[in-house]
């Protein structure tokens, strides 16, 4: 994806934080139309999966996604820029820190399954830096890692174990020695690259 591409999403991403305070928010297309050329109108829609991640003084203040590509990539954005800035693992945004935010949106390549059967195949397979990884268990439950998060989990088997603990899967799991752990009969991985553009 172009550069000009990725001004023009974490543009589209900014202003969809910037409006999001507004008692009657624009429309996804109405504000894609007004920011966006029309030169990259086609690219936007185009359907994408997409992750946008808000920063404020070197702490997380939200981050939302999807891990299908289910809505055009213009779309995608907007809707996860706003819903950012109530994350509910968080405060909600506050309008004084948006000058402040930095923005940044992940743009996910499709999914690929990963055929293991051991904690110690699935470490193994793993670039650290590069893959992102979402862990599918029973009951719906789903977890994913961005890329981004080997910044502070550097070591395969911690972002895996602190991937398992997100995911709500069993204590006495992740919080052994992975590479001897039983692999749950249900578990299924996937891993994803992204480009990554941030302002």
């Amino acid at each position: 994806m172009k550069p000009s591409m990725g001004r023009v999403l974490t543009g589209l991403a900014r202003s969809a934080v910037e409006t999001s305070f507004a008692s009657k928010p624009p429309e996804a297309g109405d504000l894609i139309g007004h920011v966006t050329p029309e030169s990259m109108a086609e690219a936007l829609a185009r359907p994408a999966a997409t992750f946008v991640t808000l920063e404020g003084d070197s702490k997380l203040r939200g981050c939302i996604g999807t891990l299908i590509p289910l809505r055009p990539l213009g779309v995608d954005v907007v809707r996860n820029a706003r819903l950012a800035t109530r994350d509910p693992r968080m405060p909600p945004v506050e309008p004084s820190e948006v000058p402040g935010l930095q923005v940044t949106v992940s743009v996910l390549s499709p999914a690929s399954a990963l055929a293991v059967d051991s904690f110690a195949a699935l470490i193994g397979r793993l670039i650290p830096g590069t893959d992102g990884l979402t862990l599918h268990g029973a009951r719906r439950r789903r977890a994913t890692f961005l890329p981004t998060v080997w910044r502070s989990l550097p070591e395969p088997e911690r972002f895996v174990a602190a991937l398992l603990r997100k995911g709500g899967w069993p204590r006495d799991l992740w919080s052994t020695d992975l590479r001897s752990a039983p692999w749950p009969p249900d578990l299924m991985a996937e891993r994803y690259t992204t480009e990554l553009f941030t302002a």
